[in-house]
Order: structure tokens, then sequence, then C-alpha cells
């Protein structure tokens, strides 16, 4: 994939993170692709989609934004900047606003294979809580 095409592809599923249409956002993974988000694993496009649809319904107001796309060692990586309510079922109705980023490896057909994300998760569940980060 030429990187034109990987930056509107990192565009596209941005938008689609914030669409809140969990089977859109899993058209952008293989069958068998997998994301794992801090080290859990979604294996496979109908866990990837479970995944999606949980953030979706806990998060409503979700909307992801791409910060910026590299390409490191053969993957491209995707920086992002996610906002949203927790307002969702059994929701905190707190905040958060946090950046993070995944390395995707892709297919030779142009999808993912595999997106290892990664966000601070003590500074998620800090937000949760809404606590300032004097009080941590």
């Amino acid at each position: 994939m030429v990187p034109e095409d990987r930056t509107s592809f990192a565009t596209r599923y941005a938008a689609a993170w914030s669409g809140k249409d969990p089977v859109a956002f899993g058209t952008f993974y293989e069958e068998a692709g997998s994301l794992i988000v801090n080290g859990s694993a979604s294996a496979g496009r109908a866990a990837i989609v479970e995944t999606a649809r949980s953030y979706m319904a806990a998060f409503p107001d979700m909307v992801v934004r791409m910060d910026s796309l590299r390409e490191e060692s053969g993957a491209s990586v995707f920086h992002w900047t996610w906002t949203g309510t927790n307002t969702g079922p059994g929701g905190t109705g707190k905040a958060v606003n946090l950046t993070g980023y995944e390395r995707w490896t892709f297919s030779a057909n142009g999808l993912i294979l595999k997106s290892d994300g990664h966000f601070d998760n003590d500074e998620y569940q800090r937000q949760l809580k809404g606590e300032s980060p004097a009080s941590r």
C-alpha cells in the first residue's frame, strides 16, 4: 500500500471508530485478524466487532482522531487521540481524553492482520473516576 493510501485508510479507520457502527469498523480487519488493546487480544473479526461494540456502547459520543501515521520497522503506527463520555450502561458519566497508538501489520490484500494498541490505562482509570492528576 502506498503512503497516501495508508493515510486515507487511517483517516477512514478513525472515522469508523467514531462512527457508532462496530460492523463497519470490523471491515478494516482480516476475517482472522486480531485487535490487541493493552495486551488483551480479540482474535477474529467477530471478536473485534464485539470489542468495538463495547467501547461504542460505553462511550456513545466517542471520537477517535488520527494524530499521525508513521512507518516503523515494517509496520504502520497509527497515533490517535480518543475522547468520549462514559454515559453507556453502568457508566460513570466521566469524560476521557487519551492518546495512544496502534501498530498495524497488514495482510496482502490491504486489511489489518494485527493491530497492537496501547494507551495509559492508569490515566484512563483516573479519568473514569473523575480524579484530578494531583490525587493519584
